[in-house]
């Protein structure tokens, strides 16, 4: 029968899409990652990967082999807890992902004070600025500005958080205020490429319910910071959240357009189990809540 050690590897070859990124990420040699997946072939008789110079790709039998291997790593690390005594810490891997800003911002000091007080927990958390396949990437959480769209997901709304319209004084002053939301148009919008949204299309809320509005600028971007810092050196108009720009409105490098305006995007815990099924990931889940109240982050 395979390993469970081998079963973790096969899975991780898969996560970083390549013996040399699994090798450097456990820390281990190349040669060790080939022998043990070729271990784990022989043990099923099946071929696993198939393999290039630069990346492998699963064969047929080792996409369902990998869909087996996660499930019984899975229930081996909810056998684990489910024997232990609730006075026991949480222990094991947590696998986190979210956003780079709000990830560096936000998530990382929060997973600090929850090292601190769970130290028994293994945190690895993955700062992506797109799209994530949480099963087939092998993640327990993702925490994510803005709600779930994967039917097959649980969502859990954990803090409150607002995007809204804001341009450096300048940028006004040279091009104007616009006065209703279809002015943007016209404008110099500065439109982020997010993991989950329509790109260049700002849904809002306003006077007269949900509004939309078609925008776009000569400068765009993949990463939250990198918008903000173009708004304040008086590029244009962005859509940011209040937890990214609140600072900057409050000293007055950046001022609010259209304040009648914002879209919701609240701060959700997203996962594929049910809490009920793994300690580590509750306590996880309702240490955010407690970290972050109910204001808005």
């Amino acid at each position: 029968m395979p390993s469970l050690e081998d079963l973790h590897l096969f899975c991780a070859v898969v996560r970083h899409r390549g013996f040399t990124a699994t090798a450097r990420a456990l820390g281990v040699s190349n040669a060790y990652v080939s022998k043990r997946i070729a271990i784990l072939e022989t043990d099923l008789g099946v071929r696993l990967l198939h393999r290039t110079t630069r990346t492998v790709a699963l064969t047929e039998q080792g996409q369902a082999a990998h869909g087996w291997a996660l499930r019984i790593l899975e229930d081996v690390g909810q056998l684990g807890e489910a024997v232990s005594t609730e006075t026991l810490a949480p222990a094991g891997l947590l696998r986190i992902c979210t956003s780079s800003g709000f990830g560096r911002n936000r998530v990382a000091p929060a997973l600090s004070a929850l090292a601190l007080r769970y130290p028994e927990l293994e945190i690895q958390l993955e700062l992506l600025d797109r799209a994530v396949d949480l099963i087939a990437e092998d993640f327990h959480l993702d925490i994510r500005v803005g709600q779930a769209h994967e039917p097959h997901l649980i969502s859990r709304r954990i803090a409150a958080n607002a995007r809204v319209l804001c341009a450096a004084p300048a940028y006004l002053a040279q091009a104007g205020t616009p006065a209703t939301l279809a002015d943007l148009a016209a404008h110099r919008c500065i439109v982020i490429r997010e993991r989950h949204g329509d790109f260049g299309r700002w849904v809002l809320q306003g006077p007269h319910g949900e509004e939309s509005v078609k925008v776009g600028g000569p400068l765009s971007a993949s990463n939250g910071e990198v918008v903000h810092q173009w708004a304040l050196d008086g590029h244009g108009i962005i859509l940011r959240s209040l937890w990214d720009v609140g600072p900057a409105l409050a000293r007055g490098g950046l001022v609010r357009v259209l304040p009648g305006y914002e879209q919701p995007a609240d701060v959700w815990a997203i996962y594929p189990s049910r809490l009920s099924a793994s300690a580590k990931l509750r306590v996880c889940v309702e240490f955010f809540q407690e970290f972050w109240g109910q204001a808005p982050v």
